[in-house]
């Protein structure tokens, strides 16, 4: 997808690359911004997002989600086109409390597409400072995962079908 086109459909669209996922919805996350391979997306300061009422720091699943779907939207961002991805494996490593009070940042890049795997990084943090980060992940995002069957395999199975009911023919 070149960079026009690309710009068009995330200002047109807005938050929609992740509206349709309940929990990021529930959450407040939004899009701040994206381009080829990067996304920047954040999550509001709330209370009921707190995961210590003691400190009043956000809980961890909450940043979890924040970079899963950061990734998930710079993949899509990665690819020619639109497409079904699944998160395959999601690594998270904590470095830091978020700090009450604070929007949480995220910035994630796909630095690698291959025909069924693409390959992201990212980092969660406050204000513009991405060079301390709250938390560091990386990720592998299963492509075109709403095919249910793939299609090589599916010919074979209608043709092991097509023998099966043949032979019952036979009988």
């Amino acid at each position: 997808m070149d960079e026009d086109k690309l710009t068009k459909m995330v200002e047109e669209s807005g938050n929609a690359l992740i509206q349709h996922v309940p929990h990021a919805r529930a959450i407040g996350l939004k899009i701040v911004t994206a381009k080829k391979d990067h996304a920047w997306l954040e999550v509001p300061y709330a209370p009921h997002l707190v995961g210590n009422p003691d400190t009043g720091v956000i809980h961890g699943g909450v940043i979890t989600t924040l970079l899963d779907n950061a990734s998930g939207v710079a993949v899509q961002l990665a690819l020619p086109e639109r497409s079904s991805i699944a998160t395959l494996d999601l690594r998270i490593d904590y470095m830091r409390p978020a700090e009450p009070g604070k929007t949480i940042k995220a910035h994630a890049h796909c630095y690698k597409v291959t025909q069924n795997v693409a390959f992201v990084r990212g980092a969660a943090y406050h204000d513009e400072n991405e060079d301390e980060p709250i938390a560091t992940s990386v990720g592998t995002f299963m492509l075109a995962a709403n095919r249910a069957t793939p299609v090589a395999m599916a010919a074979q199975m209608a043709k092991a079908l097509e023998a099966k009911d043949n032979k019952k023919g036979d009988a």
